[in-house]
């Protein structure tokens, strides 16, 4: 098992920034894919980042170029560097974990985008 923790969601005016960090904790194996998806309300789950073991970083094009995923490996840590938000990045942000065919989700943390 393997349990993420989310935080740092919050309120943010456009174009401004916001910091997610999520900590994994449990039985963790490597190599492994953390990442982070939304869901804006009345639409489904997408990806937003992810970061391999090995530092291998996929963004969705949306995000490409004002998001920034991290991972600090030694302390089972991946963080999202959020800037120029829009309010269309308003959303429920989740953490996952990929190992092999196991994956694990945390319970959410909210980022709303509103002036």
């Amino acid at each position: 098992q393997v349990q993420l923790v989310e935080s740092g969601g919050g309120l943010v005016q456009p174009g401004g920034s916001l910091r997610l960090s999520c900590a994994a904790s449990g039985s963790i194996f490597r190599p492994n894919t953390m990442g982070w998806y939304r869901q804006a309300a009345g639409k489904e789950r997408e990806l937003v980042a992810t970061i391999t073991s090995g530092g291998s970083t996929n963004y969705a094009d949306a995000v490409k170029g004002r998001f920034t995923i991290s991972r600090d490996n030694a302390k089972n840590t991946v963080a999202l560097q959020m800037n120029s938000l829009k309010p269309e990045d308003a959303a429920v942000y989740y953490c996952t974990y990929f190992y092999v065919n196991l994956e694990y989700w945390g319970k959410g943390t909210l980022v709303t985008v509103s002036s």
